[in-house]
């Protein structure tokens, strides 16, 4: 079993809540009972001027600014973390990483960074809050109270979750429907609620499409990969990854072993192909692999915790979610807080099928852009759930907002060659094989999560028939009211 780190690094994963009303802590106090397997580690919450944070080894009380009616509050998955709030002239609840701390000459916690960040800015919070996302790298959602005013933040792709219902806000919805609200909405990416009142504070590259020769771009695409998983695993001995065998996994994997210890992955029935593709990478690369053979029980027993961590009856969600849920509650067992997955990479370099008609139509840079911008409620929310109600921190290096500009600046005729082009994602797979990425899997076609491992067909025709998720749902939301 792996050591988990001391409460007393820098910085952490989590979930935070908070309210403005009556009986506010009482009501942040019980959402962040709902979010326990978000932060199992130490829980604390700001109200009435005072923060006070328990831990096992038993409670700890500091000053606060005064406030009669808000509540914020954190639950600590501890990675390189310690408990929050953290307070100021003000507090804040921070969920996330920030990855360009050196840049930015801080080498305290992520928190007490943004908090610096707002308050010694200075002047109108809506102001103060552009600034600091302005200044930051990360995934990240983030409260901030000076006991007068509320705002709730959330990064521009949207990797990390924030939902709301007025002036209550947590990491995931059904903490929201334990204090009885119904009308819950998702924050959108690179946007603040301040004081109920949403405005847009940061969004993605705007960059067009490079004339630079097609080796140039790849040359570029190569460095952002590199420094994007070098950001990520600072602060860390060990990781997971979540591993098909295709393309974007076996890139990260490549890529990862350079800087930790990485365990890879894999689920799928007997016989399906990701596990056969993942052993054969594994081997070849000389890393560690855990096969997880599922079967239909086994896929009938994860359901329950599926279709609650995503709180949604979505077929194709459920699919997908499956074998990373498989593979985080492996991972977790294990002693693991951070699994690594190689999401974004189809919305970035045009995996899917679709994009081939798309492209004959001349449309494909603005579908690929606007899958990115939607990427946050299609794919981000179902991992960060899946993986989180195993108390894993999933990180996504194809997401990093540097590799975003430097894939959006590479035209998508080298993306896909032409409408005939079965494997598409041309560029990402040449930069792969030229990275390490072994022949058979750079040019593997690209077959989906729930499909390569098997676990679809099984969910489809024989356990889904027989379950009824209006009941489950219902069930719910319904014993919170």
């Amino acid at each position: 079993m792996k050591r988990w780190p001391e409460l007393t690094e820098v910085t952490a994963m989590c979930a935070i809540a908070g309210f403005r009303g009556d009986d506010a802590p009482v009501k942040v106090q019980e959402m962040l009972d709902v979010l326990r397997h978000r932060g199992p580690d130490a829980t604390g919450i700001y109200h009435d001027s005072r923060i006070v944070i328990r831990t096992a080894t038993g409670e700890d009380v500091k000053e606060a600014p005064q406030s009669a009616e808000i509540a914020v509050g954190h639950n600590l998955l501890s990675i390189v973390g310690g408990p929050q709030p953290v307070s100021g002239d003000g507090v804040l609840v921070f969920n996330g990483e920030i990855y360009n701390q050196e840049e930015l000459n801080w080498t305290g916690s992520d928190s007490e960074l943004i908090l610096d960040l707002i308050e010694g800015h200075g002047g109108d919070l809506e102001d103060a809050l552009r600034f600091t996302v302005n200044k930051i790298d990360g995934d990240y959602a983030f409260a901030y109270t000076d006991g007068e005013n509320l705002a709730v933040v959330r990064d521009p792709v949207g990797v990390k979750p924030l939902y709301h219902s007025g002036e209550a806000f947590a990491s995931e919805r059904k903490a929201l429907w334990r204090i009885g609200l119904r009308d819950v909405e998702t924050l959108s990416p690179g946007h603040a609620m301040i004081n109920g009142v949403k405005v847009k504070l940061r969004g993605l590259p705007r960059v067009e499409p490079s004339d630079a020769e097609p080796e140039e771009l790849r040359e570029n695409l190569k460095s952002a990969l590199r420094e994007s998983v070098e950001r990520r695993v600072r602060g860390l001995d060990e990781a997971a990854l979540v591993f098909s065998g295709g393309v974007d996994s076996t890139l990260l994997a490549v890529l990862l072993d350079e800087h930790i210890d990485v365990r890879l992955y894999t689920v799928g029935l007997p016989g399906s192909s990701d596990p056969q593709f993942a052993s054969r990478a594994a081997e070849d690369l000389g890393m560690e692999l855990e096969v997880l053979e599922v079967t239909e029980d086994t896929i009938r027993e994860a359901l329950p915790h599926v279709l609650g961590a995503i709180e949604e009856y979505n077929l194709m969600k459920i699919g997908v979610a499956m074998p990373l849920y498989l593979a985080s509650e492996a991972a977790s067992a294990e002693g693991y807080r951070v699994m690594f997955s190689g999401q974004g990479a189809d919305e970035l370099f045009a995996g899917y099928h679709r994009y081939r008609r798309l492209l004959a139509e001349g449309r494909l840079e603005d579908a690929l852009r606007h899958d990115l911008e939607n990427i946050h409620h299609v794919n981000l929310e179902r991992d960060d759930a899946v993986t989180m109600a195993n108390s894993v921190e999933l990180r996504v290096p194809f997401l990093d907002l540097q590799l975003i500009g430097v894939a959006l600046t590479i035209p998508a005729d080298l993306k896909i060659l032409g409408p005939e082009d079965e494997l598409r994602k041309r560029i990402l797979r040449e930069a792969a094989l030229e990275m390490g990425v072994p022949e058979y899997i750079a040019m593997r076609p690209k077959k989906a999560a729930q499909y390569g491992s098997g676990i679809d067909k099984v969910l489809r025709r024989r356990v889904l028939p027989g379950f009824d998720h209006e009941a489950f749902l219902r069930g719910l939301m319904e014993p919170y009211e």
